[in-house]
């Protein structure tokens, strides 16, 4: 108690805590329980469960259910396989063209979502480049060949290992060379190394990957939407019933399933998880050299799959950078010539407010979230990490709730809760207005942004701030002169994220986006609509040019300049060290300076 009433004697801090209370409350408390009334409570006010009922007896309701789960199970299978072989013919194994291979491979890192879904339509549609090939070779094909449940899978198993490189890579950067070595040397074959060495250590990584995936499966939406034909999955369910006022509650019973499911899962996985025990035997470790895959077979045909893999990463990126410089005519037709290309569509993005707008609009939203989550958990995380009691905690736990809940889920709790006026935001009514897209951007990427800010204030040392008090500066002077320049380097790594992930949102923007204001993800979605090629279709060619443009920066920003800096650093001691004399033959790098990376993407 004596620690609550501290931090509530320091004005800052007694604003921030009392707005907090008002936001948890508003907007992450009570759509929920707007969802549940909506669903057990009828309008004469008892209790009801007529919304399962009429749930369990649509057909269509039912096979979502079951397509979901089943969606979400085979792609926590093809997206780890895909993932685990991409890094280990990029990090692990000597790879003829590994630097190349992973440029293709990190495509996956600049472009995702809606985009990505509508490129492979692109290619693979009934008017995409490859239809048209192998139509030409079996006149009889079906031009709608690309769709369904494989068309999905395929679809999102490529655009999720975008995890593996980030996070995959910098795990087996860990793995101890002295062990492998030893195996090896214990007649172990590059399979026996591969399943009994390096995989158990990478457990803990494979683990948190299949959660973001089975839960990603589970709330699919742009690519059984686009692709999916008959496949219909949870989430585009949700999407059609939210739209019609009578039937809301049924997208309130299922945004509840997926919400439950989604808890279960975390549960369940974070117990199985604590059930292990991973280490490296090596106190020591030695940093990991690339190994020669030493069966010539097999060599060969992991240097074919590699190449293949490439190929289908590489294709749709660099057909929709073709495109952006023709006419819908010339991709309706599959055919290019030199007559063919031009700038008109760029023109016409960067000069006529048709085209710009809806860029403008993404990063006008992008960049106010950004900024009012970063401001706000810089105050929040600080305050939470520097005072450890009940309120602070209770504050932590409900602020994480976005984090359990599917975007689906808390979109759908907005819209039950302030489509009509609400006296807790000065009785206005919210939905509908450009206001609450931004509000629900905001909302989830608060658990993301306060995660990582309470982890780079926890970095600071304490004596730091005593120092500054010790000197007579206040509190308020501390955070802003010492305690923030501390934390730039990450805040501004977030901000960038934040921004970058938000700006082909498509999941939160078709529930709550403006019809006038209508950001790039609900743009190039729509453009996609039916099989025709229009002028609009070459449009949303350039958005994705120039979205895969910002991204590049992007994750250079983030994680570009501090390898560079990292490699600049190697290279300067080991320069130091050759002028001392002669030096070992092996390096020898603490476990603690393998590059890590965090995430923000679909």
């Amino acid at each position: 108690m004596t620690n609550v009433r501290q931090m509530l004697r320091n004005p800052l801090f007694l604003v921030l805590t009392l707005f907090l209370t008002w936001f948890i409350f508003t907007f992450l408390l009570m759509p929920n329980f707007a969802i549940l009334r909506s669903v057990f409570v009828s309008p004469e006010g008892s209790l009801t469960f007529r919304s399962v009922e009429r749930l369990l007896s649509s057909e269509r309701a039912v096979d979502a259910l079951r397509n979901s789960f089943v969606l979400a199970v085979v792609l926590s299978v093809t997206v780890n396989i895909v993932g685990i072989f991409i890094v280990l013919v990029t990090r692990f194994y000597d790879i003829k063209g590994g630097r190349i291979l992973w440029l293709g491979y990190a495509t996956t890192l600049i472009y995702g979502g809606v985009v990505l879904v509508a490129g492979y339509k692109t290619v693979y549609g009934p008017n995409g480049v490859l239809t048209q090939v192998i139509g030409s070779v079996l006149p009889g094909i079906d031009p709608q060949w690309f769709s369904g449940m494989i068309a999905v899978i395929f679809v999102m198993t490529i655009s999720s290992t975008g995890y593996h490189l980030l996070f995959m890579s910098a795990a087996i950067a860990r793995v101890d060379y002295q062990t492998v070595e030893a195996a090896r040397m214990m007649g172990g074959s590059d399979w026996a190394v591969l399943r009994r060495v390096v995989l158990p250590m990478l457990k803990p990584i494979i683990f948190a990957i299949t959660i973001l995936t089975f839960l990603a499966g589970l709330a699919a939406l742009a690519a059984p939407q686009i692709l999916g034909g008959e496949f219909q999955t949870i989430t585009p369910m949700i999407l059609a019933f939210a739209n019609s006022p009578t039937s809301r509650d049924l997208a309130a019973t299922l945004a509840i399933i997926l919400g439950i499911s989604t808890i279960a899962l975390l549960a369940l996985m974070n117990r199985f998880e604590k059930g292990g025990v991973y280490f490296s035997v090596s106190k020591v470790p030695v940093a990991l050299q690339k190994q020669k895959i030493q069966n010539r077979t097999a060599n060969i045909v992991v240097h074919v799959m590699a190449y293949v893999l490439f190929l289908i990463y590489v294709l749709p990126p660099a057909l929709i950078v073709l495109f952006s410089f023709t006419d819908a005519r010339s991709i309706n037709s599959g055919t290019i010539s030199l007559d063919s290309f031009t700038l008109e569509n760029y023109i016409n993005v960067l000069t006529e407010e048709r085209g710009y707008r809806p860029f403008l609009v993404s990063i006008g939203y992008g960049a106010v979230t950004a900024v009012v989550v970063i401001v706000l958990m810089l105050f929040t995380a600080r305050m939470i990490q520097r005072y450890r009691n009940k309120l602070t905690i209770v504050m932590e736990y409900l602020l994480h709730i976005p984090w359990i809940l599917p975007t689906t889920m808390i979109a759908l709790g907005l819209i039950l809760t302030f489509d009509h006026a609400q006296p807790l935001v000065g009785g206005q009514v919210l939905t509908g207005t450009v206001g609450i897209l931004a509000i629900a951007y905001v909302i989830v990427k608060i658990p993301f942004t306060f995660r990582l800010l309470k982890a780079a204030f926890a970095g600071v040392p304490d004596n730091v701030e005593d120092a500054a008090a010790i000197l007579g500066a206040g509190s308020m002077y501390t955070f802003r002169r010492v305690l923030v320049p501390l934390v730039l380097p990450a805040a501004a790594a977030i901000t960038a994220l934040n921004f970058n992930s938000l700006l082909d949102d498509y999941d939160t923007a078709v529930f709550l986006s403006h019809p006038i204001y209508q950001p790039l993800g609900v743009v190039i979605r729509n453009a996609t609509t039916g099989d025709q090629i229009n002028d609009t279709t070459a449009l949303t060619f350039v958005y994705t040019v120039l979205l895969m443009i910002i991204s590049t920066f992007t994750m250079w920003l983030v994680y570009g300049r501090k390898s560079a800096s990292d490699r600049a650093n190697k290279r300067q001691r080991k320069a130091a060290a050759g002028s001392q004399g002669p030096a070992s033959t092996s390096t020898v790098e603490p476990a603690d300076k393998a590059p890590v990376r965090n995430d923000s993407l679909p």
